[in-house]
């Protein structure tokens, strides 16, 4: 073997590596003489601990670190403490249930087999992919299979390694020699060219392996046109699930694509996430399409996972019209920023779109500024109802804490939350503080007066190597205790929302509409239960039909003759009073979903 490209526990384990999929197609079209594999340890360690335990750990990235620290640093105590309190603080019941060192022995266990089983005697490089949850892992397989063949070239990338961490990852671990810290698939064959004689230096900037390496290395820019990248390969997963025999049963593979590289957007201020990329790449949407018959067909999967940081607006609703002409029972997962229209969400439901991440993360149009997210809360509430609307599986969180939030924008926060009432549950999540964010790069402009290292770091980590590393995650000194006290109402507030819905799941959808050409029927459930009918006629059923996207009311009274200004205005503030409607400044949105959705066969929106 030439190449070994590993992904450490603890991805979701019915999903291949996207990186590892598309680094060896690079490689594979670039030189077919280069023999590689892809390598998924994650799979048995799940098989073996048991999946339920495995994605309770995965969903903590503290209790997940924790468990490859001790195996790294077994002489300190502090990952283990780290593992209860993280799970303590994230699950509570669970944090007496699993048992630490029983974990720790078959992780150990796992890897040790995996190096020791695999045919690594002639192995040349070992790549190494580092993202969410992977970097202790990432470093225990590669401290191992330096033990077992000193000669081989460890190198690691991946989210976990961009910008300055990388070269702190060299400084501190001296069994690994390098670490790519952007885009992979150019940097690793510029270094396969080098280590095979074919080439006299290291060009790759991306590539960093000690400072005198480091001087002369020359800038190599990552791919320009990602349409030229081949379909990623994931014949290694099903290989390794195969070998699980009758463990694998439970696992319904789900296939990781990408349509884009980087973020359209990229100016929120609080995200660390594309300090690998440079700018916003995408693939067209023919080339999106291709790849997923292509995938489907080879592996004979249906469900998908776009692994884009948000798919890019223009292209989205076209990728999935051509996905729905496949006349196949796709399933897609995928990251949207908020904007997305009715219509276009109802081209992309019909295509297959059925469980979406979005980029709520506040419903106060002044906090959503400070965050950088360049929307408004009654755009958030559309895509919530839109998503709805259409059987849409929304994700989304509320950022709580945020360095410099106001008492008004929890008031407005409080306030709204009664209007999302009958959408999707949000999920509450507190601000940390990422690595070259642009809170991390403007720290004054967020009430944050130091910036250090997270506490936890020294859970994971004895001081003398926790001292060289440049950690993903940091701690802060700013307005962090009286931020506590702002948010605790709207922490319990969601909770009590969450609570209530999960008690009327049975009820279905808790605010419909149904149209009778002239009048319009609406039902509400309140929390606790409670019914409510309406019943709007003529003109009142026009004007909330005319409000299923956020529209101004100057614009209602030119579409709804007969009405003025201030009857208008009088009719939108009574339903909002019902929350049937949500108004922002000049601008309102009817709330009621339509009930039965026969429309979205007939693309009639």
């Amino acid at each position: 073997m030439d190449i070994a490209l590993i992904s450490p526990p603890w991805p979701l384990f019915n999903r291949p590596s996207v990186q590892l999929g598309a680094l060896k197609a690079f490689l594979k079209t670039r030189e077919p003489e280069i023999e590689v594999r892809a390598f998924h340890p994650y799979l048995r360690l799940a098989a073996e601990i048991g999946f339920e335990d495995y994605l309770i750990i995965s969903q903590s990235s503290w209790a997940a670190e924790s468990v490859f620290a001790a195996l790294l640093f077994p002489k300190h105590n502090g990952p283990e403490k780290l593992f209860y309190k993280a799970l303590g603080n994230r699950f509570g019941r669970e944090r007496s249930r699993l048992d630490f060192n029983q974990i720790t022995t078959v992780a150990a266990n796992i890897i040790d087999h995996f190096i020791q089983d695999q045919v690594f005697a002639e192995l040349r490089l070992a790549g190494l992919s580092l993202c969410l949850n992977q970097m202790t892992a990432g470093l225990y397989i590669a401290k191992k299979l330096k033990e077992r063949i000193p000669e081989t070239i460890i190198v690691l990338g991946g989210a976990s390694c961009s910008g300055p961490i990388g070269p702190s990852i060299l400084a501190a671990f001296p069994f690994v020699d390098y670490t790519v810290t952007g885009e992979g698939e150019g940097p690793l064959l510029d270094l396969w060219h080098f280590l095979s004689g074919r080439s006299e230096r290291i060009k790759s900037r991306a590539i960093s392996g000690g400072a005198k390496k480091s001087k002369s290395l020359e800038a190599k820019e990552q791919i320009g046109d990602v349409n030229k990248l081949p379909t990623p390969d994931y014949d290694d997963y099903f290989r390794e699930l195969g070998q699980l025999g009758a463990k694998a049963a439970g696992i319904s593979p789900l296939l990781p694509l990408e349509a884009s590289r980087g973020c359209w957007w990229s100016r929120c201020n609080f995200c660390n996430l594309n300090l690998q990329w440079k700018g916003y790449r995408a693939k067209t949407a023919t080339k999106v399409a291709s790849e997923v018959k292509s995938l489907s067909s080879r592996y004979g999967v249906l469900d998908f996972a776009f692994m884009d940081n948000c798919l890019p607006a223009k292209q989205a609703p076209e990728i999935f019209s051509l996905i729905h002409r496949q006349k196949r029972d796709y399933s897609f997962f995928a990251e949207l920023r908020v904007g997305h229209c009715r219509k276009d969400l109802a081209v992309m439901a019909r295509g297959g779109l059925s469980d979406v991440q979005v980029g709520i993360e506040a419903l106060s149009t002044s906090l959503l500024r400070r965050l950088g997210k360049g929307s408004s809360a009654i755009e958030n509430l559309a895509i919530m109802r839109h998503c709805t609307e259409l059987d849409i599986r929304l994700q989304a969180n509320l950022i709580l804490h945020f360095p410099g939030s106001s008492d008004e924008e929890v008031r407005q926060t409080l306030v709204n939350l009664d209007f999302v009432w009958p959408f999707a549950p949000l999920k509450t999540v507190s601000f940390w503080l990422g690595a070259e964010s642009p809170v991390y790069r403007e720290p004054e402009k967020f009430n944050i007066v130091a910036v250090k290292r997270h506490p936890y770091y020294s859970h994971l980590f004895p001081d003398n190597v926790a001292s060289k590393l440049v950690p993903l995650i940091l701690g802060y000194r700013g307005d962090r205790q009286k931020q506590y006290k702002l948010w605790k109402k709207v922490e319990q507030k969601v909770a009590s929302i969450n609570r209530e819905k999960a008690e009327l799941a049975h009820r279905g959808k808790l605010l419909t509409y149904r149209d009778g050409e002239h009048f319009l029927t609406i039902r509400q459930i309140l929390p606790g239960g409670h019914t409510l009918k309406h019943r709007l006629t003529g003109s009142s059923r026009n004007l909330y039909l005319a409000c299923q996207e956020p529209v101004t009311l100057d614009r209602l009274e030119a579409l709804v003759q007969g009405r003025q200004r201030g009857e208008v205005e009088a009719f939108v503030n009574s339903l909002c009073q019902k929350r049937l409607m949500f108004r922002e400044g000049d601008r309102v949105l009817a709330l009621a979903v339509r009930e039965k959705m026969m429309f979205l066969a007939e693309q009639n929106i």
